[in-house]
């Protein structure tokens, strides 16, 4: 079968913005709006985080900047080319590591980088080395010659990113890397992107659900809810936006009376007061403080409370306030099943 190569440009285009993206909007029949007027831009060097729940559009971005789908409207740009004006050229500058596995299970790992490498043109000596260095650097070096079929899940996942690396792109996008994996192959696919990124130096566009992972690995990062960007910058700048503490409460199970909001509403000290549930969530400006009086309004309540925590401000806090609820509640399954 002949393949068709993509050859790699010989000169790399320096900009401070690697990635823009202006109103992107992007809808599928039957009327379903999966991005809904998305701008951001991604300083080039960085690590940049599209956090939202599943079914809040971020695929569907990665897919349009990736020109893999057309805008319904709008523009974008990566590493300084237009992604409708010239797509190929985008697709010669980007590694892409999707959400599925992209290997030949019945190839080895050294056959499938070596497949992707005569994809963009590389061949002989150079090809083989990069092949070796990429197995090496994602700790595959041991299992080169191996079956993919026989690799775990986390091998799996970091013989995409070799394959995503392998010509040496200027952008990376890692649509939800860690999707999937137990929490030791998680961590060790955070220690990878981390050492990429110091060691690579390249502009990394990462997806993801976990506010853990997006906490760590992005030094920027926006959060995506029903297609539109809520908040947008560092996490450190976005927690602290949140002035005071976070107190969470855990009503009991079995506790039958009614939650009456007013009754933690009206103390003093205490503000953004959210019943999910069994589960209250509020601000105060000082935590421990409060936390006598929010035990003795429940108390006079006739709520009975089975657990209650004080922290400082979380992602989960951040994504409560821009969207209005919790985080673990907001998949949306249906925003991109057609993407």
């Amino acid at each position: 079968m002949a393949i068709k190569k993509l050859y790699r440009p010989k000169v790399r285009v320096n900009m401070e913005a690697a990635i823009e993206a202006s109103e992107l909007v992007k809808t599928y029949p039957p009327g379903v709006t999966a991005v809904d007027g998305v701008s951001l831009s991604v300083s080039a060097g960085t690590i940049f985080g599209l956090l939202g729940p599943n079914g809040a559009g971020k695929s569907t971005m990665v897919r349009m900047l990736c020109t893999l789908a057309r805008p319904t409207s709008g523009s974008a740009r990566v590493a300084g080319i237009d992604v409708l004006a010239d797509p190929d050229e985008v697709r010669r500058r980007i590694g892409v590591v999707g959400q599925r596995h992209g290997a030949d299970r019945e190839a080895t790992g050294r056959e499938n980088l070596v497949l992707q490498g005569e994809f963009y043109g590389l061949a002989g000596r150079d090809l083989r080395r990069r092949a070796a260095e990429a197995l090496e650097r994602l700790g595959l070096a041991d299992a080169a010659d191996r079956q993919v079929k026989t690799y775990s899940g986390g091998m799996q996942r970091r013989l995409d990113v070799a394959m995503g690396l392998l010509h040496r792109p200027q952008v990376l996008f890692l649509d939800e890397p860690t999707s999937g994996l137990d929490p030791e192959a998680r961590a060790e696919m955070w220690h990878d992107v981390e050492r990429l990124a110091a060691q690579e130096r390249m502009t990394i566009l990462l997806t993801t659900h976990y506010l853990e992972e997006a906490d760590r690995l992005a030094s920027e990062l926006a959060i995506i809810d029903r297609g539109r960007i809520v908040a947008q910058g560092t996490p450190a700048r976005l927690k602290g936006d949140l002035e005071g503490d976070a107190i969470l409460v855990e009503l009991g199970d079995s506790d039958a009376t009614p939650l009456d909001p007013s009754v933690l509403a009206r103390l003093d000290g205490l503000s953004e007061v959210a019943f999910d549930g069994a589960t209250i969530r509020a601000r105060a400006r000082d935590g421990s403080a409060a936390i006598p009086e929010v035990l003795a309004a429940l108390e006079h309540n006739g709520n009975r409370v089975a657990a209650v925590t004080v922290s400082r401000p979380s992602l989960d806090d951040v994504y409560l306030r821009h969207a209005g609820r919790a985080f673990r509640h907001a998949d949306h399954p249906d925003m991109e099943a057609s993407a």
